[in-house]
């Protein structure tokens, strides 16, 4: 479904925008001729990438740099955009590598802030206004982690992940018939900073080439996905198969599996 007319082109809000998978969702978007706004934390590259895009596809673009950890920052966020938000695509996140028991909250409970928080209070803020216009999408940019048991080394990666994936089931079920698309995003692994953040980038380079997408890749099908009101997309035939599996198989298999896996990749 093309947005209504009398809507004008439609403002696409990308969170985590400054690199990686949200930075080539805001090439996607811009692409297809919708005015993007970008959020991330480092100012610079937002503009770097606000720049691109302006001269490469002559659509709009508003930078607003903001910490999704701060409470404060999120009503913020959408304070400063020009207009109420057509499209929202929640990408930012990261992980933290160690244990649970050796890892300080103050860390934790700033990756809840920005991987749930943030997620449900902007998700929250924008179906309104989707619904009463009869358009909207929102991305849901979990990780095929949501779809398989936890392990150690990440105990809150997976659990967001997981928990990501079924509130975006459950309100694109609400949002059926409103002419609002709600998709949860699932890659695999995906060359990008990513890996830099949590620390995993050097053990991560012993994982056979066949496991890792591309950034390009994964936005190309999350727009297609989104587009199609599809409640979960995994991109990636090795992922889908991989998700499949995990559907079948008890979960302990699956976690002697990723032990088995983690003391390959990080030979301890």
């Amino acid at each position: 479904m093309r947005p209504p007319e009398r809507m004008g082109r439609p403002l696409c809000l990308i969170t985590g925008a400054s690199s990686g998978i949200g930075a080539a969702l805001a090439r996607t978007y811009a692409a297809r001729g919708m005015d993007v706004a970008i959020t991330a934390r480092r100012a610079d590259r937002l503009e770097q990438l606000a720049a691109e895009l302006r001269q490469e596809y002559g659509v709009a673009v508003q930078v607003a740099p903001a910490d999704l950890a701060d409470p404060a920052a999120r009503p913020a966020l959408l304070a400063a955009l020009d207009r109420p938000v057509d499209v929202l695509v929640n990408n930012a996140g990261y992980g933290i590598g160690g244990r649970y028991a050796r890892t300080p909250w103050e860390d934790m409970e700033a990756l809840l802030q920005v991987m749930l928080v943030a997620v449900c209070e902007l998700s929250r803020a924008v179906l309104p206004g989707m619904t009463e216009r009869r358009y909207g999408r929102i991305l849901n940019v979990a990780s095929v982690a949501g779809l398989i048991p936890g392990q150690a080394g990440a105990p809150l990666y997976n659990a967001t992940k997981s928990f990501v994936v079924r509130a975006s089931q459950s309100l694109r079920q609400e949002a059926l018939g409103t002419g609002v698309h709600v998709t949860a995003l699932c890659p695999g692994y995906t060359w990008s900073e990513f890996h830099d953040v949590s620390g995993g980038r050097e053990a991560l380079r012993r994982l056979p080439g066949w496991m890792w997408l591309t950034a390009e890749h994964v936005a190309q099908n999350g727009y297609a996905a989104v587009e199609a009101n599809r409640a979960v997309s995994i991109p990636g035939a090795q992922y889908k198969a991989l998700a499949a599996l995990a559907r079948i198989t008890p979960d302990s298999w699956m976690l002697a599996a990723a032990h088995r896996l983690r003391l390959r990749v990080r030979q301890v």
